[in-house]
């Protein structure tokens, strides 16, 4: 029965869960959460201490992983379109000035939903140095994985092949894997997470661990939530700014992809956080959001639901670790054993019966004896084998010389082509010239044009939504100040002594439709007045 250690590593803390498989069947034999301080390797020592996985593999996350895409003709054999790729990463790695020597790569295939002929690559690279220092976490132990988590961290649903969905993973930072039907499709990266939270309660709190567990007891205000108390404000304060950042940019995701998105799926530390789900809800209007859970979890007794999620970042390693997901995405070294033929991984026995784990291959006789029968025939047949190499070699000789004189008539064509192309090029570089100054001018122009529209299409814009909100303003309720800060967005500062007024001012300018994707901020109390900003765009 396989099983696997799922490690994940983020900042002062270790996320684990042991998975085992049978058949079909997966269960969770222990999970749990380890703080540290400074020695990451002794805190994933005592882990597998405490769940006995001293020769479980280990399955870990792997770190500042950097994601590039590039799309490739569908036709090309899996020989080229590797070559293809490093092609790619190659004049990447060049524009950018980097050395691709110090990068270990992999890379996923996905659909191209906006061109069929092609396919999308997913392209995963690290820098070695990273690498090598993960490995060091669990050097001595044996290592099954070490892969992106937002690569797999759809491992933990059973993801319907006729809806689109997104994994915002809020850890210490946040990824947001868009996922189309069953496919990983793209990956983004959100520098903001739950390390931002965790510090700003922690410079209060004195303790990771206390900021930790006071983040997962928060309950985020909604425009129809209860009264939060005086203590719960206080910690909204360091957690709203960096939700609200969050779910911007996860709205900005959505908005650029070209498929229609049905369902947003929220996971990681700040999932814990009660009524995250609710809060994203509200700020994705038409997308149902969830929290993710683990499906092949389904008695949960004994053990809240809300147990297993906090570790879903560990439980997703662990289920890749048994083979499950995106295959290819593995960065760990691989040893002389691995690479060799399965037929050539031969277990030595001892007189006991115990295996050796060494590998011996060849085969042995003694000419000491007269032959048997069967000698014969196996001498017979490997002096036959060495002739057919000898005649192989002839004719791979052959064949190589005159492979090589085609290359060299192919070379000599291509050189020829690349003349022609460059004196065409020269041509085109004196027309692009004498065309760049009137596409200038034509930009000047149109630049011109559109300042002045744009002025005469926002000048009345904030006394006109003035005009039209005055009538729906609830008395305790007092506007200081409202701006046209770009194009058609519109920011509102509005202040009260009660926050259900100023949820009343937001659900009346959202229904009335004086403004479009209207959002606001958690409110600010000071001297018992509150504050909060109203933001949307003009319809």
């Amino acid at each position: 029965m396989p099983s696997c250690l799922g490690i994940y590593v983020q900042n002062n803390l270790i996320k684990y869960a042991k998975v085992s498989k049978d058949h079909d069947v997966k269960k969770v034999d222990s999970f749990g959460v380890k703080f540290y301080d400074n020695n990451v390797e002794e805190a994933i020592k005592q882990v597998i201490e405490e769940t006995y996985s001293f020769k479980t593999p280990i399955s870990i996350n792997l770190e500042s992983e950097n994601y590039n895409y590039f799309n490739m003709f569908a036709l090309l054999n899996k020989k080229d379109l590797s070559k293809a790729i490093k092609t790619e990463f190659d004049m990447y790695c060049n524009e950018k000035g980097y050395n691709p020597n110090v990068f270990e790569t992999r890379y996923a295939i996905s659909p191209n939903v906006d061109d069929k002929q092609k396919i999308k690559v997913i392209h995963v690279s690290s820098n070695k140095i990273e690498l090598n220092k993960i490995s060091a976490f669990v050097s001595g132990y044996k290592v099954a994985s070490i892969t992106p988590i937002s690569m797999i961290i759809s491992n933990l649903q059973q993801l319907d092949e006729q809806q689109n969905s997104i994994i915002v993973n809020i850890e210490d930072i946040t990824t947001v894997t868009t996922m189309i039907g069953q496919t990983v499709y793209d990956v983004e990266t959100i520098a903001q997470g739950s390390k931002e939270i965790l510090e700003k309660i922690t410079l209060k709190e004195n303790s990771y661990s206390k900021s930790y567990e006071m983040c997962k007891n928060t309950t985020i205000y909604t425009s129809e939530g209860k009264e939060l108390a005086e203590e719960e404000i206080s910690h909204l304060e360091d957690i709203m700014p960096t939700l609200y950042s969050i779910v911007g940019q996860v709205q900005k995701i959505i908005n650029s992809q070209t498929q229609k998105i049905d369902k947003v799926y929220i996971t990681g530390t700040a999932a814990l956080i009660n009524n995250i789900d609710l809060y994203f809800q509200e700020y994705l209007d038409g997308i149902k959001c969830e929290i993710l859970r683990p499906y092949f979890i389904t008695n949960t007794k004994d053990i809240s639901i809300k147990d297993y999620i906090e570790v879903n970042s560990a439980l997703s390693l662990a289920v890749a670790g048994i083979g499950e997901g995106i295959k290819g995405l593995n960065f760990r070294s691989k040893s002389l054993q691995d690479n060799l033929p399965e037929f050539l991984k031969v277990e030595k026995k001892t007189k006991s019966g115990k295996t050796t784990g060494q590998t011996k291959v060849g085969i042995r006789f003694d000419l000491g004896e007269k032959l048997d029968f069967i000698e014969k025939n196996m001498l017979r047949g490997v002096s036959g084998l060495l002739i057919l190499l000898v005649i192989y070699g002839i004719f791979s000789g052959i064949l190589k010389n005159q492979y090589e004189l085609k290359e060299k008539e192919v070379e000599e064509r291509i050189n020829s082509i690349n003349s022609q192309i460059s004196l065409a090029k020269a041509d085109n570089t004196k027309v692009l010239q004498r065309t760049s100054e009137y596409t200038n001018l034509i930009k000047n122009l149109q630049s011109i044009n559109e300042k002045v529209n744009e002025r005469l299409r926002t000048r009345n814009a904030i006394p006109n939504l003035l005009e039209q909100i005055m009538f729906i303003i609830p008395e305790n309720v007092q506007i200081t100040s409202i701006q046209n800060t770009q194009d058609r967005h519109i920011e509102i500062y509005a202040q009260s002594d009660k926050y259900e007024q100023l949820g009343y001012l937001k659900a009346k300018i959202k229904s009335e439709n004086y403004l479009t994707n209207v959002i606001s901020t958690a409110g600010q109390k000071e001297s018992n007045i509150v504050t909060v900003k109203i933001e949307g765009d003009l319809p």
